[in-house]
């Protein structure tokens, strides 16, 4: 029989969350940081008028859609390149850029598919500590190594939910060697306070700093895979090489491009999920627990040990409020909590606090 490569072979398969409830309850699934709304009507509305069009092949330039994006960002967008999700951008950076002799430095609770790739090219993972849940660009740049070729930033932070000033992602990229790429995730960015975030698409003109974004979460559209990125242009012209031109579908780009000239939805949408996020973590924090302090649609909680994690977990899972448990990402006495609806939101305190009240009774 034919066998893989190796280091295909000594791979474990990427880790999919448990997302079903107590057997005979429907699951409410706070536990992949998905919009707590489906999307708009005009993004409705440009899905049902594309379904004419579905016998042809997508936009292999997404014409269109980076017409949308580099509008309301005002960028290049010879510079914006569009795949199925922002994973596939990730996963094309690696494949055209790292092999078995180069090694890629991230944060300790970064996002762990990064891992993932940097196996498949064969390339080695250096990670930095994150004190206090947050990126540290003094401990990142004391963890570089004479051979890292990509330093790799989310920000804000999944799956702590945190955020730096971009001013500390500038003074990263200066204090970088000219020759390492700055791979910043910014799936998130649109949650942030604007005056705490100000873009920092300017550093892709240097040549060696490269930005992906997503239309899985302030905009709703996980289920239909569309992300984006801004890239130097020497850096797409690699990508280009190697990218499937067809992933992204009809209706995606439509819906994606819908989606980026919506920005009155997107902005309530940001909103209402701030608010729901405050008073959930007001509620949490009043049974003293500790909630890390999030810019994003979801909260980080921290108990008192990994048993009260795990017993709080099965407690919300049996009355069908299914978390996250964070174990597999080096925090087992913690559970991440997607936003939700306010109905959701008031259930998931309610049931903690009842938790609380039999776990301490």
């Amino acid at each position: 029989m034919i066998k893989p490569n190796p280091n295909i072979a000594v791979m474990a398969p990427y880790a999919l969350p448990d997302i079903s409830a107590a057997e005979g309850i429907e699951a409410i699934v706070l536990a992949q940081n998905e919009h707590a709304f489906p999307p708009s009507l005009k993004v409705r509305e440009a899905v049902m008028a594309a379904l004419d069009k579905g016998q042809l092949y997508p936009d292999s330039d997404w014409n269109e859609l980076r017409a949308a994006i580099g509008g309301v960002h005002g960028l290049d967008i010879d510079k914006i390149i569009c795949t199925a999700g922002s994973m596939e951008l990730m996963s094309t950076l690696m494949l055209a850029y790292m092999s078995a002799n180069d090694r890629l430095l991230m944060c300790e609770y970064g996002y762990l598919f990064m891992c993932t790739l940097a196996r498949l090219v064969g390339a080695s993972v250096d990670t930095a500590m994150e004190p206090n849940y947050r990126v540290d660009v003094d401990v990142l740049l004391s963890e570089l190594q004479p051979d890292t070729k990509i330093v790799f930033i989310v920000n804000p932070g999944n799956h702590c939910g945190s955020v730096i000033h971009n001013d500390e992602i500038r003074r990263l990229r200066s204090a970088l060697p000219d020759d390492v790429l700055l791979l910043v995730d910014e799936a998130y960015a649109e949650f942030v306070e604007e005056d705490f975030h100000a873009p920092i698409f300017d550093l892709v003109e240097q040549g060696n700093t490269v930005i992906t974004r997503t239309f899985s979460k302030i905009y709703g559209l996980a289920g239909l895979r569309v992300g984006w990125g801004y890239f130097p242009g020497e850096i797409r012209d690699q990508l280009r090489k190697v990218l499937n031109p067809s992933s992204v579908s009809v209706l995606s780009q439509v819906a994606a491009r819908a989606a980026m000239q919506d920005q009155e939805t997107a902005g309530l949408a940001r909103r209402q999920i701030a608010q729901q996020r405050d008073y959930l973590s007001t509620q949490i924090s009043s049974l003293g627990l500790t909630v890390v302090p999030s810019q994003t649609n979801f909260i980080l909680v921290e108990f008192v040990s990994a048993d009260s994690a795990a017993s709080a977990f099965e407690f919300l899972r049996n009355h069908g409020l299914v978390v996250r448990p964070m174990g597999g990402y080096g925090l087992p006495a913690c559970l991440r909590i997607t936003i939700g609806t306010g109905e959701q939101m008031q259930l998931t305190a309610e049931t903690l606090a009842a938790w609380q009240d039999q776990h301490h009774g």
